[in-house]
């Protein structure tokens, strides 16, 4: 008998990996996303995390937590990637 619960014990585990791997992948592609409000000859520009933002949120109200130290560092690492390599929305004021 308690060879069936050590491989139920291990069809759980790998569901768990699934889950985990995409938990990351959901915070770096959500950590990455930046406003940026431009003026109209763009000579202006004020960026705004709002990624960082909601995944915030997400990871301090979510159910299935890996680890708030790990989802928070992994949020953090995205939007510094995000901002220097122009991930997100641009809006654009026109004068």
């Amino acid at each position: 008998m308690s060879k069936s619960k050590s491989k139920r014990n291990q069809k759980d585990l790998r569901g768990l990996d699934g889950i985990y791997i995409l938990k990351i992948v959901m915070y770096l592609v959500v950590g990455s996303q930046w406003v940026r409000f431009v003026d109209g000859g763009q000579t202006i520009q004020i960026p705004f995390p709002i990624g960082l933002i909601l995944g915030g949120f997400f990871a301090m109200h979510e159910h299935f937590r890996i680890d708030r130290k790990i989802e928070f560092a992994i949020l953090i690492i995205a939007s510094f990637i995000g901002f220097w390599t122009q991930n997100g929305f641009i809006i654009q004021i026109l004068k």
